[in-house]
Formats: structure tokens, sequence, C-alpha cells
């Protein structure tokens, strides 16, 4: 052997052994469910993710989305704007079982977030929207929500000299039904709130997330939730069944049985679309209560519970909901600088 070979071979040895024991220092650091952890982050459609950027938008367009959005014209009594159905300071709902629309009048289905809506698949409950300015123009026209309609709402923005002026500049046509919605869809893309702890976890924060947190992200995944609520929202991204494992409508004593309850299949028609909605984002779900299409649950512990035993088949012990419910916490957000409330 030439004098040179067994210096090198040794070398390679060395390299080897060493590469070994690091590898294996990594795998005792890493424990199984943190590698799931980071698998169920970065692989295929369901990744888990942070929220994104706000996308660059026109500031003029932004403007004009923001002030329709506040604009009570919009409703036949000039009483309600869409902001009195999707308050910021209540987590872009309204705290309510179901909306409360003119004169008083209840609608039958629990108002969804309109933080980050923009980056739902569809729109609504049961999806009868497929983007933000179809859902924007159904409650103009719902006489349970805004009850009005663009042939009442358009003669009354246009007396407006600043409504008129900056229509004219964004839009040849003008203020039509179309521009409307099209400048309050803009303004909703704005709605993003990022920087939740389980953000900055994701972004390698291993601070962020507390013990509970910890293990009650262990045990959304272990037990399946994320099946149904992953992607950048954490759900919003498909449909699902109310009630895989068992018979909700039918055991549910609080609320009576409603049209809404149907979901997809008043949409569709269809027999297996009966009682399938839109999966919720559960983005800043800790401050969007109540809870489901019906807004019958009052508090987070007890959604878990309800959602562990009839969509995984379940009975979820009193820990395991406390961890997972702490984890759900970790995913509000901010919101101009603040954590939402």
């Amino acid at each position: 052997m030439k004098s040179w070979t067994a210096p090198l071979l040794a070398v390679l040895i060395a390299m080897l052994v060493i590469g070994f024991w690091f590898s294996k220092g990594q795998q005792q650091a890493a424990s199984p469910w943190q590698t799931s952890i980071y698998q169920t982050q970065l692989h295929g459609r369901a990744a888990v993710s942070p929220l994104p950027p706000v996308p660059e938008l026109s500031a003029e367009k932004v403007e004009l989305g923001k002030r329709l959005f506040f604009e009570k014209r919009l409703s036949h009594d000039n009483s309600l704007a869409c902001d009195g159905c999707h308050d910021f300071a209540r987590g872009g709902g309204d705290h309510l079982p179901t909306a409360i629309g003119v004169g008083g009048q209840r609608g039958s289905v629990n108002t969804p977030t309109v933080f980050n809506a923009s980056l739902n698949f569809v729109q609504f409950w049961d999806g009868r929207a497929a983007n933000l300015e179809e859902q924007a123009a159904g409650p103009v026209h719902n006489p349970l929500e805004m009850a009005s309609s663009w042939e009442e709402a358009i003669p009354k923005l246009s007396t407006d000299k600043g409504y008129r002026e900056a229509f004219q500049h964004l839009y040849p046509q003008g203020i039509t039904g179309e521009t409307i919605v099209d400048a309050i869809a803009t303004y909703e893309q704005t709605l993003l709130t990022p920087n939740s702890p389980f953000d900055r976890f994701l972004r390698g924060d291993q601070s962020a997330l507390g013990e509970r947190a910890l293990t009650g992200y262990r045990l959304f995944l272990e037990y399946g939730c994320a099946s149904c609520h992953q992607g950048v929202l954490l759900g919003g991204n498909m449909y699902q069944r109310f009630g895989v494992m068992g018979s909700y409508f039918k055991d549910r004593h609080t609320v009576k049985s409603i049209p809404a309850d149907l979901g997809r299949f008043n949409v569709t028609g269809r027999e297996e679309d009966r009682y399938v909605f839109k999966v919720p984002s559960l983005r800043n779900v800790a401050v969007t209560a109540p809870y489901f299409h019906d807004g019958s649950v009052a508090s987070l512990e007890e959604a878990v519970s309800i959602m562990g035993r009839y969509q995984l088949g379940r009975e979820l012990s009193a820990p395991d909901v406390l961890a997972i419910s702490a984890f759900l916490r970790s995913l509000t957000g901010e919101w101009e600088g603040k954590p939402l409330q």
C-alpha cells in the first residue's frame, strides 16, 4: 500500500464515525412528534404554513374599498355596513350565534370572520360564493342582512362627490355593482392577521409555543385533526361532512333544525352534499366564538370535544381538550400590530 493511502483511509473512517454520531445525536434531539410536525409543514398540498404577507395592491382601490366596507348606505335603511357583522374588535365577526340584519332581523348562520377570508377557497359556510366579489354582493341583497339592491344603493352613493370622483378615477364604468364589490374585495385582501405565536413557531422560534400548546399541536396531528384543518388557514380549503363519525344534528338539543343545517345540499341539491360544509379556518378561532355554522357552542373547549366526538369518533380526555385548546389559542394573530382580542 502506498504511504499516503493509509492516512487517507483513516481520515475517511474518522469522518464516517463523526457523521454517524452527529446524525444519532440529531435524531435524539428531535422527538418523533417534532419530526412529524416538520413533515406536516414541509410536504404536500396540505402543508401547514405561516400566513403570507399582504399582497401588493392599488392603494387607491384599497382606500375606496375600506370606505365602502364601513358604508351604511349600502343597506336599505342606511343602518348597517359590512363592519356591522364583521367587527374588527370582535375577531372579524360579531360574537352572536347568528347575524342580525336591518330592522333586527336575525340571519340563519353564524357570521364567519372576515380576517384572512381572502385565503379561503370559497366563501360562506355552504360555499355558494366562489370568491370575495360574490361574497360581498350577497349581504347587500339578502333580505335578512342589508335588504337592499344595486338599484337602490348606487343612486345613494352617486350623490356623494367623493365616491363619484374615486370611481371615475379607478373604473371607466364608474359606480356599478361590479366596481363596488371589486373595491371591497381588494380591501378585504389586506385583512390578514400575521405573527401569531404559531406563525413564529413555524418560522423557527421554538420558544413561541408553551409546553401545553406544543402538546396540543402534537395531539392535533396525532388525532388526525390536520386531515381537514391544514394549509395556510388550517382549514378553509376543502368541504367536509359535519358528523363523519356520528349524527351531530340528531343529537343536538339546543338549536332547532334549520335549512342552513343542510349545508352544500342547499347549493347543489345532491344528496351526498347533505350536512356538508366548508371546513372553517382555525386562524383566530379563540376570538371568534360562538362556534359552528349554527353558533350553538360558546366555548372553545366544548367545540374541541364535539369535533373529537363527531368528526374523529373519540371522546377526548379533559387534559387533551385543554392542550388542543391551548394550541388553537396560539393561532391568534395580530391586526394593526396588536394581538386580536
